[in-house]
């Protein structure tokens, strides 16, 4: 008795399978961290605008302030740096020495300012974020407050997001502000250009739209992190070696979404 053969179609599939696992899953990620930020921000009716503004305001400062110093160690070399290059690459009699501060400026407010930063917080808030909701969901705690009648999407994402999306402009005009002063420093100390010379270069070619264009990259940097980061530690499971992986996956999948929406703002804004 011959046995039934296989269908073409069905033996494609099987063949294309493995190559359409990658694909699916993300889509399938897409499709719950879309549904996870719409549960998130469907607010309860009944909720406690105290209980919300406390925990804000907490996550702000964890956020915000206590990353102030991170960000201002880093974005003080990454001014240094740039300035010690563009002088490397500007080193010709025929090109004026103000260029040097022309380009760090730029430099510095589109895109040093806003991708250093998010890149060390990627590893400082967003791996906080998920380990903190990781260790919440294996220990049971985020089933105890949907127990007691809590939105627990609202209460652990909302205030950590918001914090991501008000206190990332407040860093971005840190680190720029300490680029460029570092920037100045490395500059004054070269025998190739003094502070002045690096400040008439800065202010020549400086445009407000500059610093909107940071802002508004900062504010989707903010959102970007957090809310991957707060849906990586939400969905965490197998307990320690768990919340380790979505640690690890918010710091990575955080600084995916950073550099496309990176381009992205470039590509429509700029």
């Amino acid at each position: 008795m011959e046995t039934a053969r296989p269908s073409p179609l069905r033996s494609l599939f099987e063949i294309l399978r493995p190559l359409l696992a990658g694909p699916i899953r993300v889509i399938e990620g897409v499709g719950a961290y879309s549904l996870l930020l719409a549960r998130a921000f469907n607010l309860p009716r009944d909720l406690s605008p105290k209980l919300y503004l406390r925990n804000t305001l907490t996550q702000m400062v964890q956020v915000g302030i206590d990353s102030i110093p991170i960000v201002a160690l880093a974005t003080a070399f990454s001014g240094g740096v740039v300035v010690v290059q563009a002088i490397y690459q500007l080193e010709n009699p025929l090109l004026p020495a103000t260029l040097v501060g022309t380009f760090a400026e730029q430099s510095i407010l589109l895109e040093l300012g806003t991708l250093v930063t998010a890149f060390v917080l990627c590893g400082r808030v967003g791996a906080r974020i998920a380990a903190e909701l990781g260790t919440m969901r294996v220990k049971e705690q985020i089933d105890a407050l949907e127990a007691m009648g809590i939105n627990s999407l609202s209460y652990l994402v909302v205030p950590r997001v918001v914090a991501g999306i008000l206190m990332f402009p407040l860093l971005y005009v840190v680190a720029s502000t300490v680029g460029m002063l570092s920037g100045l420093l490395v500059a004054d100390a070269s025998p190739a250009l003094s502070a002045g010379l690096f400040w008439e270069g800065a202010r020549e070619f400086f445009k407000v739209y500059d610093v909107v264009f940071g802002l508004v990259k900062s504010l989707v940097f903010g959102f970007a992190i957090t809310s991957v980061a707060c849906y990586t530690g939400y969905y965490a499971k197998g307990g320690a070696e768990g919340v380790g992986e979505a640690t690890t996956r918010a710091a990575v999948l955080g600084c995916v979404c950073v550099l496309i929406a990176d381009y992205v703002c470039a590509a429509l804004l700029l």
